[in-house]
């Protein structure tokens, strides 16, 4: 009966259990996930550090990169310093506000990061197809609005899902299967109709996801029909401008709809591969971003082994 009652949400404690199925093994676990997480911190901010103190480098792809940099350091920061204190300590409760802070953070985070990445898809349009006029379109000031435009639209689409969580009936029954909040988590926890929170999840995952791929594939159609039309060497150019952006996409892309179809429709997997396929999302493009771009853009590189030389 107990699995029946309801329970106010504003008095809810929450258990996140770790990686269920491997809890012997969690020690261990965090180490990767530890090391994972200091190097991608050390490599956006040695990439912050750069740029800011480089004025040769404040152009707009740099810039993008920035903000990229910042949007990946607040994704992780809002879940790994969590995990980690349920791998190392065992401490596994969270309450309603702090798990609806973390998930809204979170995925805010990844939305922006999609947005910035639609934006840097504009940003090697531009580039390639109409270089006369790249400053000029893509301004400092013009960019920075963007960059706020993103961040207003991932804030606006997720502010209703912690609102629409608050208000539904919670069981007795408050283990997460899983390191932090997520929105499919909570939602199957509730004893209430989810049938808004479920759709309006969907919407998001696919429709607005969906239409950021759609832009993408659009700007990179623009590209290879100029550079089609185009000389070999103007065809080189274009491909070493944009491998490091077609990377970054093939990173972020890719393991957050493997992590959205696991956990909506992979009843038959194991629940452990659910949560490390969740975290290796976070983990894996913070980690390797900063070296793709460090290791496909000689102008970025030079300046950064710059700064190591002079250490």
């Amino acid at each position: 009966m107990a699995a029946f009652n309801l329970t106010p949400s504003e008095s809810l404690t929450f258990i996140l259990i770790g990686i269920p199925g491997l809890e012997a093994a969690h020690v261990w676990i965090s180490i990767p996930i530890f090391m994972m997480y200091i190097i991608g911190l050390l490599g956006n901010f040695t990439l912050l550090f750069v740029v800011g103190h480089e004025q040769t480098l404040h152009k707009p792809m740099y810039l993008l990169l920035c903000m990229l940099a910042l949007i990946e350091i607040e994704t992780t920061t809002s879940v790994v310093p969590q995990t980690l204190c349920i791998l190392w300590f065992n401490w596994k409760g969270i309450t309603m506000e702090g798990c609806l802070t973390q998930m809204f953070f979170f995925h805010t985070g990844s939305m922006t990061h999609s947005g910035i990445l639609v934006t840097m898809a504009f940003d090697r349009y531009v580039a390639i197809c109409n270089p006369l006029r790249y400053t000029i379109i893509l301004s400092n000031a013009r960019l920075a609005k963007l960059g706020l435009l993103v961040l207003m639209r991932a804030v606006l689409i997720y502010l209703p899902m912690p609102l629409l969580l608050w208000r539904l009936p919670f069981c007795a029954n408050r283990i997460i299967r899983n390191t932090y909040c997520d929105h499919i988590s909570l939602v199957k926890l509730s004893c209430g109709d989810i049938t808004v929170n479920s759709l309006y999840g969907l919407l998001i995952g696919f429709i607005v996801s969906g239409f950021d791929l759609m832009f993408i594939a659009l700007s990179y159609s623009l590209i290879i029909k100029a550079v089609l039309m185009s000389s070999k060497k103007a065809h080189q150019k274009a491909l070493n401008t944009c491998t490091a952006h077609v990377s970054v996409m093939l990173m972020s892309y890719p393991p957050a709809y493997i992590s959205i179809m696991t956990h909506r429709f992979g009843q038959g997997m194991a629940p452990h591969v659910h949560i490390i396929l969740a975290n290796l999302y976070f983990l894996l493009p913070p980690l390797l971003n900063p070296i793709v771009y460090g290791v496909k853009n000689k102008e970025l590189r030079d300046k950064v082994g710059k700064y190591t030389r002079r250490r």
